[in-house]
């Protein structure tokens, strides 16, 4: 049965891909087909071997002993804030990114990280159909972040074409950054954020190669990475500090923002029509929920997780998958928990649009004309990767 719906959500997918192509006659196959028999073998090492067992405890080991070291310094500024055996949310989930964002900032300026993903995008530009610029941006999103990722490329900026740029900005929304991916393991299995983290990477091309192919000629294909002014390191340190710190602030700000506003959504909602309003929208989702491989008897609340993403983001959905979590089977954690794990909601659109534009006017705007289609196109690989890992588990 499981493979039927699978297939079934393949179709579903794609079709929803295809309605809203620019070029349906450009379409390539071949590298669509390659790359979801990656996702497939991947997803399967990931989720179903030894081997990717071991690649699982050993990331979410690394990142226990991370988790481990910021918890030292947090405590040093605000021990004593919590009482004894609380977990307050801000603590131990958000401000770890600080740390975080130091040690991406220090594998950047040893020159280690560019290497990694220049060489990265390389490999996939041979299999993905796409310039080697949004092979070497997808790689990058996934490490700096869905707007800092645009600094990168400044200097190519004005002159990207529209249909690239939307390329670049679904990559930077179907993907998560380095930086919180700590976070994301204290709220869900580690096994899920690294597989969602890997086949969303291959996810945003073959959507991308459906609703928006096109071909990439050598004069076009050139990466240029803007390096900026020479920081010592010391200099470096600081930026990254107060980067990661602005980031831990922005979330908690939102969280505060979008969970009240929710609340307040629900209790009208709920006054008038007797449901709540995620409720209500879970009954919108169900469908999608059951397509990837939900059973049926929990497609309504997986699908009320599954909104709440989409309206809000994926901290608040998480937290609300915690708290049903135990009412539902492995498999429906599994396949929501990989949905999640991603920055395709409706506030993504205006972060990407206003780090866009705070570089290139006139590229800012153009993303905020297509923003719909943007977050249409990162949603379809966020039930992609959900449909894949439903096969496996």
């Amino acid at each position: 049965m499981k493979f039927i719906l699978f297939l079934a959500a393949l179709i579903i997918i794609f079709l929803l891909a295809y309605i809203v192509s620019n070029n349906k006659r450009e379409i390539k196959l071949k590298p669509i087909i390659i790359m979801l028999v990656l996702q497939l073998l991947l997803s399967f090492l990931l989720l179903n071997t030894e081997f990717g067992l071991v690649i699982i405890r050993g990331i979410s080991t690394l990142f226990d002993h991370l988790l481990s070291y910021a918890a030292e310094g947090i405590n040093f500024v605000f021990g004593g804030i919590a009482n004894e055996g609380a977990g307050p949310f801000f603590l131990n989930v958000l401000l770890p990114i600080v740390f975080i964002s130091v040690l991406i900032g220090i594998a950047q300026y040893i020159k280690v990280l560019p290497i990694i993903i220049r060489y990265l995008g390389l490999v996939l530009s041979k299999i993905n159909g796409l310039g080697k610029l949004e092979s070497y941006n997808a790689v990058a999103s996934a490490v700096f972040g869905q707007s800092e990722v645009f600094i990168s490329v400044k200097k190519q900026l004005p002159y990207i074409p529209e249909h690239r740029l939307y390329t670049l900005c679904t990559s930077a929304m179907s993907t998560v950054s380095a930086s919180i991916l700590g976070a994301y393991m204290t709220m869900i299995e580690p096994k899920y954020v690294i597989t969602a983290l890997v086949l969303n990477l291959f996810g945003g091309f073959i959507i991308a190669n459906i609703i928006n192919p096109y071909t990439v000629s050598p004069e076009e294909d050139i990466i240029e990475v803007q390096e900026g002014g020479k920081q010592t390191f010391f200099e470096m340190l600081g930026e990254y500090i107060l980067d990661g710190f602005k980031v831990a602030i922005i979330v908690a700000a939102m969280l505060i923002g979008f969970v009240a506003l929710i609340g307040m959504i629900n209790q009208v909602f709920a006054s008038i029509f007797g449901i709540s309003f995620q409720v209500a929208l879970g009954y919108v989702f169900a469908p999608l929920a059951f397509v990837i491989g939900v059973p049926a008897s929990e497609v309504v609340k997986a699908g009320t997780i599954m909104a709440t993403k989409l309206l809000s983001n994926e901290f608040v959905a998480m937290i609300d998958l915690g708290k049903i979590s135990t009412s539902l089977s492995n498999r429906t954690v599994g396949i929501i928990s990989v949905f999640l794990v991603s920055f395709a909601n409706f506030s993504s659109i205006g972060i990407i649009a206003g780090a866009v534009k705070g570089l290139n006017e006139k590229q800012g705007n153009v993303v905020a004309r297509f923003g719909i289609k943007l977050l249409y196109g990162a949603t379809l690989v966020s039930l992609l990767t959900a449909a894949v890992t439903g096969i496996m588990l």
